[in-house]
């Protein structure tokens, strides 16, 4: 049952108001065909808008089955088109993107019903008005009289109470009006039919109830009614049973939104595309910034870990501060504030004195050991950690058949020039060949590739390093004995004579460097046991071949060599071993039966069997020494010492026992016996200057931990972290830059999707009003334009990336013409998908107010826009 009490309904035009209807009070059959005729501007499109909740009235009430308006909120009304009214335009307003099918779905898909019942019912719609052979054809494939029928069937596929139709013959020819005609008097049936016409003619054919408008005023009704109290009542008890049996709320899906969106961008293929692309042009910025930020970042951090594997922080046991020095030699020292108005000195001198008079410091490496090692967030920050033992590996040459060649460490130059020349030219004699790798696999794999063999995997294998050029010093070939180093006296002596000395340039196979054995030989090896002293070997070449030969095998397992454009490497020496042999080193010295001794007796010198000398030699000591010597000493002793007074006795032990200077210390440095948990130096290798600034960082906290104990703090001088502190400013400078570029790329981005979405507003207002007649909520029109700029965001997002990474193509190899460095544009999947996110994130926030705008507007006018 539907009402309209003294309805009236102004318009503001400008200064002046617009009375449309001026107080329309008429009441409509349950069931019938109502003809509204008028002329033109006497209201009668805006009463059927009243009626279908389009529009809303002034003043008065509209009563729907016995219910009065007056109280609506949008989503009633919203409600009420979508489940009671069906409209039937002039226009037809279909919607162009969507099949024939879609479009009468629409009120279906705005109740919620599900997609198979959707389907059916459309379809059964469609066989109503004889369409059901052109359902998946568009609008713009059907005649006028056809998308008239889609219109009606569209209006009646949800099964409304009530059909308006706004000059449903207006556009269609006698023949086609006829159809529809009789269509609309076959739904009046059973349903109220409301039509709004110019047609007299068809008026008096098809309506039972012709009501006829005069400048808002209606001046005649065929056939009036008046509905009786028993009939308001049947009809509120309708409306009641409605209530608990309540029917949803209209609500359109997102992926109905979706849907709606990407029919009608793929409508407008070219022009979507176009506009994909002018929304690309922002990300692909950002995604080439990105590329190449990211591209050089990682090349940055990759000099940063090789740059820091090759100079560590180092803190020594024994260590001076230099820092003051340094920084101060540098410029690096903390500046003056002044005025720039005269010269002013820049004072040095005190930090340079203060830092060259400064004392040693001994460091406690073995708590800070012990802590650094139980820290687990503070290795993190590490690349690795080497501990350096105040010890050799000792090595030989494992052939001793024609002499023994000790290869670590090496005594070439001494073997050649003799002891006293080598000490006089600038040449470091105790050059090793030999040193120990970082323990960080991952490391060593970034800056160098293995060509032959393989990385060592147990403590008694090593590996060959090779340049670029696959070359090893000759010095490192007759260190290691590859090359007979008596060549060198040969060269040596023609050099001295002025001869021409022209070197061949000799090779290996990788299989004869593989074949390459060495022998360990523990310090303590080289001493034997005589009684209760311990006598060195080395002298004694017969002996010493047995102890090398019966030496540790080292063997060469694989030869490496430098990546190709590598700023920096971390091995130093031409054969490296794993800190494990170290280890090994440092185990088995401490398990020597000499070093046992010796740490059981920390007061009696193991090599002599005496006591070790604190204060001058006396009597007492004289007789202790007699007790280590063996009867025919005893001997030989006694003769000497026959008519001698005790200070001549004494003078005579001076000269004949050795190491009267020695010390339980110096012994152990000399067996080279070390604590593992005592290291000489720390190696720290930061990751980045980022990890170098937090190791320092834990080094102060630390100190500050230990304030108040003496010989705890940890002192250090870090030349690297001075000498290249500019880097991380550098660094910095140049990411405030691309974080500029960026900022103002999704700018303009943003402005542009924001406009483009805004023209999208203004080209769908009829598609607006359409769906608002159907009971669309203003949030169903926010969800189809926010899908609309989620979709560009998408295709923008897809094509931006896209055209980024065909464009680092040539961006790569111009840079690796010109600077070298390959590959270092490559935007990383990660910060791919993330500017896809990005991208739809900023389109769906650009297009919040065209949206907002849109589902602001109003159904009535949007329905009118052409």
């Amino acid at each position: 049952m539907l009402k309209l009490e003294n309805i009236t309904k102004n318009y503001v035009a400008g200064d002046s108001v617009v009375e449309a209807l001026k107080g329309v009070s008429i009441e409509f059959r349950k069931s019938e065909f109502v003809a509204i005729l008028g002329a033109s501007g006497c209201g009668k499109t805006t009463l059927l808008n009243i009626v279908g909740g389009l529009d809303k009235y002034t003043t008065g009430d509209l009563i729907i089955n016995g219910r009065s308006t007056k109280k609506y909120v949008d989503h009633d009304w919203d409600t009420y088109r979508n489940h009671s009214v069906g409209f039937v335009f002039q226009s037809y307003n279909l919607i162009p993107h969507q099949t024939v099918l879609s479009n009468v779905e629409l009120a279906l898909t705005l109740s919620g019903i599900s997609k198979e019942e959707r389907k059916q019912r459309a379809i059964e719609a469609l066989c109503k008005v004889g369409l059901e052979d052109q359902i998946y054809k568009k609008p713009n494939q059907l005649s006028g009289g056809q998308m008239q029928r889609v219109s009606i069937a569209r209006a009646i596929v949800n099964d409304p109470d009530i059909i308006l139709a706004d000059e449903p013959t207006g556009a269609l020819d006698s023949t086609t009006s006829i159809q529809v005609m009789d269509i609309l008097k076959e739904i009046a049936s059973d349903r109220l039919v409301v039509m709004v016409t110019h047609n007299p003619d068809l008026a008096d054919k098809y309506a039972n109830r012709i009501i006829r408008l005069t400048d808002g005023l209606v001046v005649s009704d065929s056939n009036p009614y008046e509905s009786k109290p028993a009939e308001i009542n049947e009809a509120i008890e309708k409306q009641s049973k409605k209530k608990k049996g309540k029917k949803k709320n209209s609500s359109m899906s997102f992926w109905t939104a979706f849907c709606l969106s990407l029919n009608n961008l793929l409508t407008k293929k070219a022009r979507t595309l176009m506009v994909a692309f002018a929304g690309s042009i922002g990300i692909i910025g950002i995604a080439l910034i990105l590329s190449l930020s990211s591209g050089f970042q990682n090349y940055i951090d990759k000099v940063q870990e090789d740059t820091l594997s090759t100079y560590p922080i180092t803190i020594e046991k024994n260590n001076m501060d230099m820092t003051a020095m340094v920084e101060a030699m540098v410029g690096a020292n903390e500046k003056d504030d002044h005025d720039l108005d005269k010269v002013y000195s820049n004072d040095i001198m005190v930090d340079l004195f203060t830092s060259m008079l400064s004392k040693v410091y001994v460091n406690d490496l073995k708590s800070f050991k012990e802590t650094i090692d139980n820290d687990t967030e503070f290795q993190s920050t590490l690349s690795a950690i080497k501990y350096s033992y105040d010890m050799n590996v000792n090595i030989y040459a494992a052939n001793t058949n024609e002499k023994v060649l000790k290869v670590n460490p090496s005594n070439v130059f001494k073997d050649v020039l003799g002891p006293a020349m080598s000490q006089e030219i600038p040449v470091d004699t105790t050059l090793n060949v030999w040193s120990e790798m970082l323990d960080n696999k991952e490391l060593l794999d970034s800056q160098y590739d293995v060509i032959h063999g393989s990385w060592p995997q147990n403590y008694n294998e090593v590996v060959l390093v090779v340049n670029d050029e696959n070359e090893v010093s000759d010095y490192a070939l007759y260190a290691l004995g590859l090359k007979d180093p008596d060549e060198l006296k040969g060269i040596m002596d023609k050099v001295l004579s002025g001869q021409e000395v022209i070197s061949e340039q000799t090779n290996f196979s990788y299989e004869d460097i593989c074949n390459v054995k060495f022998k360990l030989v523990l310090n303590p090896n080289l001493y034997e046991q005589e009684g209760k002293k311990w006598v060195n070997i080395e002298n004694d070449k017969t002996k010493l071949k047995e102890v090398v030969d019966a030496g540790e095998e080292i063997s060469v397992v694989g030869i490496i060599r430098p990546k190709e454009n590598i700023s920096a490497t971390s091995i130093t020496g031409t054969i490296a071993y794993t800190s494990d042999l170290t280890q090994y080193v440092i185990k088995k010295t401490s398990e020597h039966k000499l070093v046992q001794e010796q740490k059981n007796n920390p007061t009696i010198d193991s090599f002599t069997g005496l006591p070790f000398v604190k204060t001058k030699i006396d009597m007492e000591y004289v007789n202790e020494y007699l007790k280590t010597l063996t009867p025919e000493e005893k001997y030989f002793y006694d003769m000497m010492v026959q008519g001698k007074t005790d200070e001549e006795i004494i003078a005579m032990i001076e000269s004949l026992v050795p190491n009267t200077n020695s010390t339980y210390e110096g012994n152990m440095k000399l067996l080279e016996a070390c604590d593992i948990s005592d290291p000489l130096f720390i190696s720290l290798y930061p990751k980045d200057f980022a990890g170098k600034d937090y190791i320092e960082d834990y080094i102060n906290n630390y100190n500050a931990l230990h304030a108040t104990e003496e010989g705890k703090e940890i002192r250090y001088t870090d030349y690297i972290g001075i000498m290249l502190s500019s880097i991380s400013t550098i660094i910095d400078a140049i990411s405030y830059v691309l974080i500029a570029f960026v900022s103002i790329s999704l700018i303009v981005s943003s402005i542009m999707i924001g406009v483009i979405t805004y023209i999208s507003v203004l080209e769908r207002t009829k598609e607006i009003g359409v769906l608002r007649s159907l009971g669309a909520r203003k949030k169903d029109i926010s969800s189809i334009f926010n899908a609309e700029t989620l979709i560009i965001g998408l295709a923008s997002g897809l094509l931006g990336v896209g055209v980024t990474v065909v464009l680092c193509i040539p961006i790569n190899l111009i840079i690796d013409g010109l600077a070298g460095i390959g590959k270092i544009a490559k935007l990383p999947l990660a910060g791919g998908i993330i500017l896809v996110v990005i991208s739809m994130f900023l389109t769906f926030i650009a297009g919040l107010i065209p949206s907002r705008f849109a589902a602001k507007k109003d159904p009535v006018i949007a329905l009118r826009t052409e």
